[in-house]
């Protein structure tokens, strides 16, 4: 599974951006041995708190993706985002539009390692982790961060999304 296309993208996505682990060591992608569908079953798998498993979330925005790096422990308040975004229409995407903008599957979406750059947002409410996980590309593959690695390697802007 190391050799999957996708934990591949997000490999080299990391090793670009020079990203680093809780420890200040190289992030590394991992597999686990079975597949986490959901924040509480990698959450389970890992041996850590729910709310420091940074969801990949992707939402449909007026037609543009946006990915929400939100934390497991909550769900993340499409109105009012959308309402604090400028957003007409702001909806859970579906597989196909999933895939089209990320490569990935429900499930496996990670942060980076897309084929474009995605508009993304990242939940505050992960900055409280010393050390937060995230998808590698495949429901099976995880890899370790923290808060401020996620902004710098996404982009993304740090966003209240509950």
């Amino acid at each position: 599974m190391q050799s999957h296309p996708n934990v591949r993208a997000v490999q080299d996505a990391l090793d670009g951006a020079d990203a680093r682990d809780g420890a200040g060591t190289p992030t590394v992608v991992r597999l686990l041995p079975d597949a986490v569908h959901t924040a509480a079953a990698a959450a389970e798998a890992l041996g850590i708190d729910v709310g420091a498993i940074a969801n990949s979330l992707v939402f449909d925005a007026d037609g543009a993706p946006l990915l929400v790096l939100t934390s497991g422990a909550h769900r993340v308040d499409t109105a009012g985002l959308a309402a604090r975004l400028g957003i007409a229409r702001l909806r859970r995407a579906t597989p196909q539009f999933v895939k089209e903008h990320t490569g990935q599957v429900i499930g496996g979406v990670a942060p980076v390692g897309h084929p474009r750059p995605l508009r993304t947002l990242v939940d505050t409410a992960l900055e409280k982790y010393d050390e937060i996980w995230a998808a590698g590309g495949v429901p099976q593959a995880v890899f370790p961060t923290t808060y401020a690695e996620l902004l710098r390697v996404t982009g993304g802007t740090a966003t209240d999304v509950a």
